[in-house]
């Protein structure tokens, strides 16, 4: 299942795009800390992922409006903890994949990310095809927090830094050369996103969470630079959320230029916004209309449409679409395909912690709100086994199987240093017919930041008539965790492993079912 923009799945966009306009978010989903850049008529775009694996998701467009996942630049977290694995009773909430930036360099035909990780190593992977795979190039004793890289023929620079902005330049092995701070701030910005554009110098920084200034350069990526502000507090164009803010700019073959943002949207995340902007004769930009992020715009282009983000996914292509994303590294020894199509997920954790439950797979949920409905083959779980459909943040839900029994588990919650506080309580249950092989598990999730922020659990033994179980989960809209609420299939062992359940599809509809 190809996975793209949510615009192009509404109706009232159907409209808006017969008329070549869009309206934001081009893509609900939850993906921040934006990077985009073009390479030809393709743009690309790289994103946060903290502890989810694979890391740093890539998307693909043809119009900066419709975008599809197409692969991930780091393909596991590789960072020298076992706390990434879920090893060891540790767990590596909010950390892994922050701001990052992913770009293409013509000088040798690559593609490069680089990102700093734990706030004291910096890691590089590079790929020929952005879609493909990926590998690690080396590792930078220095953190370049929040970076942005630029290519500027055979030199690489790296702007970074947390209200004092320093320009690291390294060489072509991508070691350091040399680092210089370059600007510092009376006020917090950070998110930097370094551009060479007609000869200037362009830092783009990000005050969160809500204006974006920009540092200017006349005289090298070195500056001196001067420092002025590109959009203050812009309106969203979703109700009840943040502005949009920190993201990357990108022109279009025709000249034209653009700003990628996100918009904090919680409970669902923070989603992308677009913008055109154009620059004055000093070369500071400002955008084209002050709301322009909550306006319908133009297209960039000629629109490039791609496969709708809903639909059904029978994991039948032997392997994982670039849209799922594991909680911690996964154990790939306990899951694999079926022959006829599903997913074996295959116990691989023994714990009554679903926050320390090896395996559980992720999926972005689609706003403004949508249903997830998993069917599961669970002949052959164990009495002791878990298995089910989460709703998965600090803060958590979910509907599972235990025992021949359906189960509705809520109030999971992690703690101070995300260490998991409660496990949850039971709230309700329903027993299974006997010899029920074949289950369907139902979540409805309403991500809008003005709707009701609830997620309703139902479940049905011939995949036609559901039943609600339980009350509906109210899901929390703080910023800390920085990772949205996700849909979570998860499988795991209370006492011995051995069990196991076959996922035999995931279905994604907008809206309710």
């Amino acid at each position: 299942m190809k996975f793209s923009s949510v615009v192009a799945a509404l109706s009232a966009v159907g409209s808006a795009f017969a008329q070549q306009t869009y309206i934001n978010p081009v893509l609900w989903y939850d993906l921040a800390d934006i990077d985009v850049f073009r390479k030809g008529n393709q743009y690309y775009y790289s994103a946060s992922t903290m502890s989810f694996s694979p890391g740093a998701p890539i998307l693909r467009s043809g119009d900066l409006v419709n975008w599809e996942f197409i692969g991930h630049s780091v393909p596991r977290l590789d960072f020298k903890d076992t706390a990434y694995d879920l090893a060891d009773g540790k767990q590596a909430y909010v950390r892994g994949i922050w701001a990052s930036s992913m770009q293409y360099r013509e000088y040798d035909n690559t593609f490069y990310w680089i990102g700093c990780v734990d706030f004291k190593t910096t890691y590089i992977y590079k790929a020929s095809d952005p879609a493909g795979t990926w590998s690690k190039v080396g590792e930078i004793g220095t953190c370049y927090y929040d970076c942005g890289m630029l290519f500027d023929g055979q030199n690489i620079y790296v702007a970074y830094g947390n209200t004092k902005i320093s320009v690291a330049q390294l060489n072509n092995d991508f070691t350091q050369k040399s680092t210089t701070q370059v600007y510092s701030s009376s006020i917090t910005i950070e998110g930097s996103h370094m551009k060479k554009i007609n000869n200037r110098y362009y830092i783009f920084v990000t005050q969160p969470a809500s204006n974006e200034y920009v540092l200017k350069s006349n005289s090298g990526p070195f500056g001196p630079y001067e420092f002025k502000i590109f959009t203050k507090a812009p309106a969203s164009g979703i109700q009840g959320s943040g502005n949009p803010h920190q993201g990357s700019v990108v022109d279009t073959p025709n000249g034209d230029w653009y700003y990628l943002s996100f918009i904090d949207a919680y409970p669902g995340g923070r989603s992308p916004a677009l913008a055109p902007f154009v620059f004055d004769s000093q070369g500071w930009p400002s955008l084209k209309a002050a709301n322009g992020f909550a306006i319908a715009n133009p297209y960039p282009v000629n629109p490039v449409p791609v496969k709708s983000t809903s639909g059904t996914d029978t994991f039948s292509s032997g392997k994982l679409g670039p849209q799922w994303e594991w909680n911690h590294n996964p154990d790939t020894s306990k899951f694999s395909f079926a022959a006829g199509g599903g997913l074996v997920l295959k116990t691989a954790s023994v714990t009554k912690d679903l926050y320390h439950a090896k395996n559980t797979l992720t999926h972005r949920i689609l706003g403004p709100d949508s249903t997830a409905t998993i069917q599961l083959d669970i002949s052959q779980m164990t009495s002791t086994d878990q298995a089910g459909l989460s709703l998965f943040r600090e803060n958590s839900a979910y509907i599972g199987i235990r025992n021949g029994v359906v189960i509705l588990q809520r109030d999971l919650t992690l703690g101070a240093n995300w260490n998991t506080l409660s496990t949850g309580r039971l709230e309700t249950s329903a027993s299974l017919p006997a010899k029920t092989t074949n289950v369907w598990l139902r979540l409805h999730a309403d991500i809008k930041p003005a709707g009701t922020h609830q997620g309703v659990f139902s479940y049905s033994t011939d995949g036609k008539s559901f039943k609600q179980l339980g009350t509906p989960y109210t899901m929390n809209t703080t910023y800390y965790f920085f990772i949205g609420y996700r849909f979570g299939i998860f499988s795991f062992a209370e006492q011995g492993l051995g069990g196991s359940v076959v996922v035999k599809s995931f279905d994604l509809a907008l809206g309710a079912k």
